[in-house]
């Protein structure tokens, strides 16, 4: 049974790799990305990671096929996939001294067209940042492309105070919730059921 990842990150490649699962291909979605006139964080991500993972199914049938979002929010508020220093730079102010909410959706469709979803939420707290920690991460350029302007897999590791959840999910991918889903799709993590 062919896997397909719908996703370019290679975050959540390795991610999978964490599992021994290998995607046969991996094919990025190319789907619209606004968020809905009011559409809460939490919905929105798993309506992202749904609509992903049916695209790709749509062309490539008679697969296992798995999608991910990752939406970082603070309250109601949606933060930005950071494309410049001044998103990012608004992300972490927003984020400084405060909690937020990382949801990342996974959705997978298997080979008979059954959808399966699961939502990932972790609450993280970020220390109150200084300028010069501020502008030091963002000369660091780790947060480009990044959710909420940020990778708590590099150096904003050391901002954060706590976190309750799925680190794996704040990553990109939560390996729990993710190979639940994979299993009950009929492919197991050390590639069982391949």
């Amino acid at each position: 049974m062919a896997f397909v990842l719908a996703s370019a990150s290679p975050r959540r490649l390795d991610l999978l790799a964490q599992l021994d699962i290998q995607p046969d291909r991996v094919v990025p979605s190319d789907i619209d990305e606004t968020p809905g006139k009011a559409e809460l964080p939490r919905p929105y991500a798993a309506r992202l990671a749904r609509e992903k993972a049916e695209a790709v199914a749509s062309q490539h049938p008679d697969t296992i096929v798995l999608a991910a979002d990752t939406v970082v929010a603070v309250g109601r508020r949606i933060l930005p996939k950071a494309e410049t220093e001044s998103e990012a730079r608004a992300c972490l102010k927003l984020m400084s001294g405060r909690r937020h909410h990382v949801y990342t959706a996974v959705a997978v469709i298997d080979a008979a067209g059954t959808r399966r979803e699961r939502l990932s939420d972790t609450v993280v707290t970020v220390k109150r940042l200084t300028d010069e920690e501020i502008n030091a991460y963002i000369a660091s350029g780790e947060w480009k492309g990044k959710a909420g302007g940020y990778a708590i897999q590099g150096r904003f590791a050391a901002y954060v105070k706590a976190m309750a959840g799925s680190y794996s999910g704040v990553v990109g991918l939560p390996l729990y919730e993710t190979n639940a889903l994979l299993s009950a799709s009929g492919l197991s993590a050390n590639g069982a059921g391949r």
